[in-house]
């Protein structure tokens, strides 16, 4: 054999060598378990949820969110609406609802029960995603979930109980709901009032973030989120911790308070 049939040989048999080799270190990748990986449908607008979600991936999650609604999504993965929240997610097969603690959510999936999933029904001052320093420092008591598919439930979790023990979840989600304000009256337009906590204001953007009660003509339950002002004028007449009566409707594909008025 020649000088030049050895070297494309021994090429040849090297290349054969390197592909091998990264085609088993790329086996090896593969079998490796990464991070669990959670999808998140929410509001674009709701910044509770989007501090949620950096709770989750500050926990060993990684995290893919559809900023199209969770209404749909909550409906669609069959969570019932009395344990709704401000975000629907999966995760292993299970449905998370609202703001879930990562390591409930790791428990999960290590102990692997028969069930739905977790929910932390709407938005408990102190929960992950709820705790920034615009709350103050305020831990408010509550519940972790465990949701069966009949719609039955039992608490998973308790967090910041003070003494009465754990609560059932009829009580934990009457005490975080806040009722709509006048069922039956409405704005001058016909939309149902609600009542609001200011949470935060971006005068930027335009926008203030309210913690509210039911909004009936949107079908969406008590949450905290971002809407635009339809007239910036009251960013600059409110101020965090206000309590606001206010209608709400959809404008150019994006919720906007439509009339408010300061409550006593």
């Amino acid at each position: 054999m020649n000088t030049k049939h050895l070297k494309r040989r021994t090429l040849i048999t090297a290349a054969a060598a390197a592909l091998a080799t990264g085609l088993a270190g790329t086996a090896i990748a593969q079998m490796r378990p990464g991070k669990p990986q959670v999808l998140v449908w929410k509001d674009p607008n709701c910044g509770c949820c989007n501090d949620w979600i950096s709770h989750l991936q500050e926990n060993g999650f990684e995290v893919r969110a559809f900023d199209t609604g969770n209404i749909a999504a909550r409906r669609r993965l069959g969570m019932p609406e009395s344990f709704g929240s401000c975000h629907t997610a999966q995760v292993g097969g299970y449905v998370i609802e609202g703001h879930v603690p990562a390591p409930d959510i790791h428990r999960l999936l290590k102990e692997k029960p028969q069930a739905l999933g977790l929910s932390v029904p709407r938005m408990p001052i102190g929960s992950p995603g709820m705790d920034g320093p615009e709350y103050g420092g305020r831990q408010d008591p509550y519940d972790v979930l465990l949701v069966q598919r009949d719609g039955s439930s039992r608490v998973y979790a308790a967090y910041h109980q003070t003494g009465g023990g754990a609560r059932s979840a009829s009580e934990g989600m009457q005490r975080t709901s806040t009722d709509a304000a006048g069922a039956g009256s409405t704005d001058a337009q016909g939309r149902p009032w609600a009542e609001a906590e200011v949470r935060r204001i971006d005068a930027r953007g335009n926008r203030l973030s309210l913690r509210h009660g039911p909004i009936p003509n949107l079908d969406m339950p008590p949450m905290t989120m971002f809407f635009q002002a339809s007239d910036p004028a009251m960013l600059q007449q409110v101020k965090v911790g206000d309590r606001i009566r206010f209608s709400a409707d959809k404008a150019n594909n994006q919720y906007t308070v439509m009339q408010w008025q300061p409550m006593q």
